[in-house]
């Protein structure tokens, strides 16, 4: 994870694939199909499995239309909340729920094995807007997406505490993007919000990712302990260029981190 954070992708990629594989949420080791696992060699169709989180589902599916703009015919399993907003987007997706019947193609991936599989550098990952969606009208300006699945092991790392997120829920003009708030029943649907917003403010999530995938404006608020591989160690990423980190200066110091926030949105420091 340390080679990858500081972009060594070459050997950190390499080393990544002795990792444990996490599908349906708990190790299960790869899987066996009657095709073989893609060593990158050339092939004519392949199909990506989804592992780990909804949000590296949507990170790395750019990889389909970048293999498809190589005549690579191309099947991507995901979760179902992510099936329309995948479809939408021109890709052939295939909701993976229960005993879902799967295609037969030249070979099988796991998403998070396409960048060692491609051969990806720092300078050659697939173009970071890959994703879009019509917009709602709405009179909200900001989304915010401060709380991840409890069930992470970093989430309480990640994740904002009530009172720090009502700081930011008191901006003009803000939305808390929660499925339970704005009603959503899949990503497509939050894609359509997202995209009638002038900015996104969340932590490590989906919802980032989602930002990030539709280029849309995104503040990510970043933990300095537990902290991802894809988020480097500066103010951007090289998988969502566009984005703005803003990292905590000390461990578990969130209000230093809304004060920029709140600056830099021209509130000055909000805090009781």
């Amino acid at each position: 994870m340390a080679l990858l954070a500081k972009g060594d992708y070459e050997l950190g990629f390499r080393l990544y694939e002795t990792r444990p594989v996490h599908m349906g949420g708990r190790p299960e080791g790869r899987p066996t199909l009657s095709f073989p696992e893609w060593d990158g060699s050339p092939i004519r169709s392949l199909l990506i499995l989804p592992e780990q989180g909804l949000g590296d589902q949507i990170m790395f599916a750019r990889y389909a239309p970048w293999l498809e703009a190589q005549g690579i015919t191309v099947f991507l399993l995901c979760h179902p909340s992510l099936a329309r907003l995948f479809g939408s987007a021109g890709l052939q997706v295939i909701p993976a729920s229960g005993r879902t019947p799967l295609p037969r193609a030249d070979a099988w991936v796991l998403g998070p094995s396409l960048p060692y599989r491609c051969r990806t550098t720092p300078e050659t990952i697939p173009p970071a807007t890959y994703l879009n969606a019509a917009a709602q009208p709405t009179q909200h300006r900001i989304g915010l997406a401060l709380r991840g699945n409890p069930a992470n092991l970093n989430d309480r790392l990640r994740s904002l505490s009530p009172d720090q997120i009502a700081r930011l829920e008191t901006l003009p003009g803000a939305l808390d993007l929660s499925p339970s708030n704005t009603g959503a029943r899949d990503f497509q649907d939050t894609a359509e919000i997202v995209a009638g917003l002038d900015l996104v403010i969340a932590v490590d999530t989906s919802v980032a990712h989602l930002a990030g995938a539709m280029g849309k404006p995104c503040w990510v608020l970043l933990p300095r302990e537990g902290l991802d591989w894809r988020w480097g160690d500066g103010v951007r990423s090289p998988w969502y260029p566009e984005m703005r980190l803003i990292r905590q200066e000390r461990g578990g110091d969130w209000d230093a981190v809304l004060d920029v926030v709140s600056r830099d949105l021209g509130l000055g420091e909000q805090r009781d």
